[in-house]
């Protein structure tokens, strides 16, 4: 078996990311993953510049200070749009602003952004440069290898050598391509395959630049794998729902001590956030929905499960509900 490549003196800030999930990273997501790893740059749902623009902004860009590293990532291609809500991100304390070049939805095509805007380098360029003009945090790009039926690496090729020259140096690739046409969202998760040989060669054709992998990685053994050939790696569902896997991200891919030694731990550490929450009158179940994966494979996982979901969205459920679930996988800790 080959050795796990050794952690850089000075690890890149993308080493390990969490992806961009819409209806899943949440701010009380964030808030429980960043718990179990000091080190995961954790990112927001996909933010359409029009919500910022014309919605409640403070609402969809509120976050806790402990969230951090965090990186907003926005939907959209009209250049003034990006850059003004780009400084609305530096503004309220993000670390970076990504730009979503690779979401497959017919809601996010008939914006014209996402996935869509692999055809129109030009037009990525000039978001990324008007954002770059405007604040003073990253602006990184994210995308997939390329779309439709077209197996030719030219239309990566065209956008990263735009996107580059308009200043962008972090590009995060999902290694699969996007049809448009077709193919629903979660099937574009998993169709057409996989071809992580194509972030490979990226790599090797710009060294300098940052270049992290995304699609398909789904433990520590798959990110040490991928870090022999790339600078970060983006995990996405597998770390949502089975998040104790970030328990083991700051001790096998940065060398250092995890923050937490159990699951019973992360959630003692969780309660008073929730405690917080509710009483700013936010549902429980709005953020033990989130803890539904954390005893995957552990005795009494489903009892966890059952009793979260059946009772945390009643009304006035409170901390009780957690104590109760976390008899069924810590038997006698529950108050402790």
């Amino acid at each position: 078996m080959p050795l796990a490549p050794p952690v850089p003196a000075v690890p890149s800030p993308h080493r390990f990311c969490v992806a961009p999930m819409m209806d899943l990273t949440d701010r009380h997501a964030r808030r429980f993953l960043r718990l179990l790893s000091r080190r995961a740059r954790l990112y927001t749902e996909m933010i359409t510049t029009g919500a910022l623009l014309h919605g409640d902004a403070a609402r969809h860009l509120r976050h806790d200070p402990a969230e951090h590293p965090l990186a907003v990532q926005l939907g959209g291609s009209e250049p003034g749009e990006l850059a003004a809500c780009a400084r609305m991100a530096e503004d309220a304390g993000y670390d970076e602003v990504n730009l979503n070049v690779g979401c497959p939805s017919d809601r996010v095509q008939s914006g014209r952004f996402g996935a869509c805007l692999m055809a129109e380098p030009a037009r990525v360029a000039d978001g990324v440069a008007a954002m770059i003009a405007e604040v003073d945090i990253p602006v990184t790009v994210k995308t997939r290898i390329g779309i439709d039926r077209d197996e030719s690496t030219e239309r990566l090729d065209r956008l990263v050598e735009a996107v580059v020259a308009a200043g962008c140096r972090t590009l995060i690739v999902h290694a699969r391509k996007a049809w448009l046409d077709g193919l629903s969202p979660r099937e574009n998760r998993e169709i057409p395959p996989l071809r992580p040989e194509v972030v490979h060669a990226l790599k090797r054709t710009w060294p300098d630049l940052t270049i992290v992998i995304n699609g398909g990685l789904a433990s520590i053994a798959d990110c040490e794998r991928e870090l022999a050939h790339v600078d970060g790696v983006m995990l996405g569902r597998a770390a949502y729902y089975d998040p104790w896997l970030l328990a083991s991200v700051d001790p096998a891919l940065f060398g250092e001590a995890a923050p937490v030694s159990d699951r019973a731990g992360a959630i003692a550490q969780y309660l008073p956030c929730v405690e917080r929450e509710l009483a700013q009158g936010t549902p429980l179940s709005a953020m033990t929905r989130h803890l539904l994966g954390l005893y995957q494979a552990v005795p009494g996982a489903r009892g966890w499960r059952r009793t979260l979901s059946e009772r945390a969205p009643r009304r006035g459920a409170g901390l009780e509900v957690i104590h109760a679930a976390l008899e069924h996988v810590t038997p006698g800790r529950a108050a402790a």
